[in-house]
């Protein structure tokens, strides 16, 4: 997945460009970048601005967008109206995901836009939005109200969208003690996400989150699935921000869960894959990755709902979390306890040719016939799996990568990839396609 940022360069890697490179990379997305102005800032002041000409910043779009498939765009800085005119024009007619976070001023006093541009921002990127991200201070300044009730917010949240804006998420509003919510206008229907407040003043979470929120945007989730995932991304940047320079703490982003790292990027990985959503089957599709012995699911993170296919793509409908799987997780669980190294699977559409073609790839097939499911077993819940997984673990003198049953009455065909990594389950899934 390869993610743009068009904004500012902050030296101090505090917030800009530099800022986004660190979340795209976390998510294990490719970030791009395109410099609209270059500032002069560390952690305690902020110094002068020089806004790149519209000669080098179409030279930069025009480089970009000639060479790279963008899947999302997020647009920060703009500074100036020539600046905003360019990107608009260069822009426009790009049809994916773009979020718009509408940076007025630095946490160290930095203005970020002339007052003279505002309404060029206005008029050229906010009907850009798939989604804008001010925060309380920028949806103050650009509505031209103060939020001092749930109706202001409600009405101020409606004019700028009515501005252009497909949706609008309103940031680090204090509704209740302790607490920090943002407002979520998607579409016509509004929510609230809720979380604990976090007393410690800091650079970067704003591009923290419009950023991750890009990401959310691009594997297909709706808003309020993508507010949620941000405010936690962003709430975790927080919390394990560092004092780097000698004024205010930096966001910082870490990855400690390398299950949750490894798979995500095999999942952006199988999205990659070219004629994917072809081996999506009706029941769509999980996949997931183990602790080391899984006892239950609750060891096992997988999506809390399923890849699925809508027309000729696929996206990801829901989160990653352990127990989020349960049928696929299942099986993993079932081959783990023979095999205790294979720890990540798949599930996908059978076919008689993929199997033929597995089987020419050098890979172990396994299989069990559903219609000899015992009574007692077919009366169990969850004990399917369970047996149909041994059963074929009996029949295979070696380890299978691929087991696959072709159904019952009511029962739709299923085959399932095995492997140690997601990664290698990518390795295994490619052989059908090259």
């Amino acid at each position: 997945m390869n993610l743009l940022s068009i904004g500012g360069s902050d030296p101090s890697s505090g917030a800009g460009i530099q800022s986004d490179i660190k979340t795209f990379d976390s998510l294990n997305a490719y970030g791009l970048t395109i410099i609209t102005a270059i500032t002069g800032q560390n952690t305690s002041s902020f110094g002068i601005i020089e806004p790149v000409s519209k000669k080098i910043l179409k030279n930069q779009i025009d480089s970009i967008f000639s060479d790279f498939k963008i899947d999302g765009i997020k647009i920060g800085m703009v500074y100036n109206s020539e600046i905003i005119k360019t990107i608009y024009s260069e822009i426009r007619d790009t049809d994916i995901p773009i979020v718009l976070d509408p940076v007025i001023k630095s946490t160290t006093g930095g203005l970020l836009i002339e007052k003279m541009a505002v309404t060029d921002f206005k008029k050229f990127l906010i009907p850009l939005a798939t989604v804008i991200t001010p925060n309380k201070f920028e949806a103050e300044f650009l509505s031209k109200k103060k939020i001092d009730s749930k109706e202001s917010l409600q009405n101020i949240a409606r004019k700028i969208q009515n501005m252009g804006a497909k949706n609008v998420v309103i940031t680090g509003l204090e509704i209740k003690k302790d607490q920090i919510s943002d407002f979520i206008l998607g579409g016509k229907k509004q929510y609230i996400v809720t979380g604990k407040k976090i007393s410690k003043i800091n650079h970067g979470s704003g591009c923290n989150y419009a950023a991750s929120m890009l990401f959310s945007l691009a594997n297909g989730k709706p808003i309020i699935e993508a507010a949620k995932f941000s405010k936690l991304f962003t709430e975790n940047s927080i919390k394990n921000a560092k004092s780097v320079g000698k004024g205010i703490v930096i966001t910082q982003i870490k990855n400690e869960d390398g299950i949750h790292t490894e798979l995500t990027q095999a999942i952006n990985r199988f999205i990659e894959i070219k004629d994917s959503y072809k081996k999506i089957p009706e029941c769509q599709t999980n996949f997931v990755f183990s602790k080391k012995n899984p006892k239950s699911i609750q060891d096992v993170l997988g999506i809390s709902g399923r890849i699925v296919k809508t027309g000729n793509r696929i996206v990801v409908a829901g989160e990653l979390s352990y127990g989020g799987s349960k049928h696929v997780a299942t099986a993993l669980i079932s081959m783990n306890k023979k095999y205790p190294e294979v720890r990540s699977a798949i599930n996908l559409k059978y076919d008689k040719e993929d199997i033929s073609k597995l089987i020419k790839e050098g890979l172990i097939i396994s299989s069990y016939d559903r219609s000899k499911e015992p009574r007692k077993v077919k009366n169990k819940e969850g004990s399917s799996i369970i047996w149909g997984i041994k059963t074929a673990l009996e029949k295979s003198e070696k380890q299978p990568d691929v087991i696959y049953h072709k159904g019952d009455f009511g029962k739709e065909p299923m085959t399932i990839v095995f492997a140690k990594t997601p990664s290698l389950v990518i390795k295994k899934i490619l052989k059908l396609f090259y």
